[in-house]
């Protein structure tokens, strides 16, 4: 191999290391809820903006009827009107004292796995903001997945965007990916 093949081939690699070093992780976890429930499968991209702030959606058992509300709220901070973050919610409409089946443990904690209803872009947050979130909820699995975000000002922390895939499935999106 001549020298210059051999520089090529040595970046090649550098540059190939590094793209799977930036590549976001998936993170998976397990809701407090163990049910046998399961869903009419879904899949649907949510624009969020603060003039759209806030998303609603009725989840489908698999008999066809409403079980579960998926709802996205904006967090903003006290006094002001910047959108920091947003918070993916899923209400059990049957039994309303579960508020968010999308947490692994009922009591707040720091763990990435309790926090994947968070879309937090702070580079501090236990969740990096572009993760391919999965959280199996009785017997079906919930996906999230942050597309795309805009910052106004750039360099800022306040939000003027957020595009958010979401996907409900039946059998184990980790097998597929």
């Amino acid at each position: 191999m001549t020298r210059t093949l051999r520089s090529l081939a040595g970046i090649l690699l550098i540059v190939a290391a590094s793209v799977a070093q930036t590549a976001e992780p998936t993170i998976y976890a397990e809701s407090f809820r163990h049910g046998s429930t399961r869903v009419t499968e879904d899949a649907f991209d949510v624009k969020l903006t603060p003039e759209n702030a806030s998303y609603r959606e009725r989840i489908k058992d698999s008999r066809g009827e409403d079980r579960y509300e998926l709802t996205v709220t904006p967090h903003v901070l006290v006094g002001g009107n910047q959108i920091t973050l947003w918070e993916v919610k899923l209400a059990d409409l049957r039994h309303r004292i579960y508020s968010n089946v999308l947490v692994a443990d009922q009591e707040p904690s720091p763990d990435a796995r309790n926090n994947l209803w968070k879309l937090d872009p702070n580079r501090f947050s236990p969740v990096p903001i572009r993760a391919r979130r999965i959280m199996k909820v009785d017997d079906f699995y919930v996906v999230i997945q942050v597309k795309d975000l805009h910052f106004t000002p750039l360099d800022s922390p306040y939000l003027d965007s957020m595009a958010v895939q979401f996907g409900f499935t039946n059998s184990d999106p980790r097998a597929s990916h």
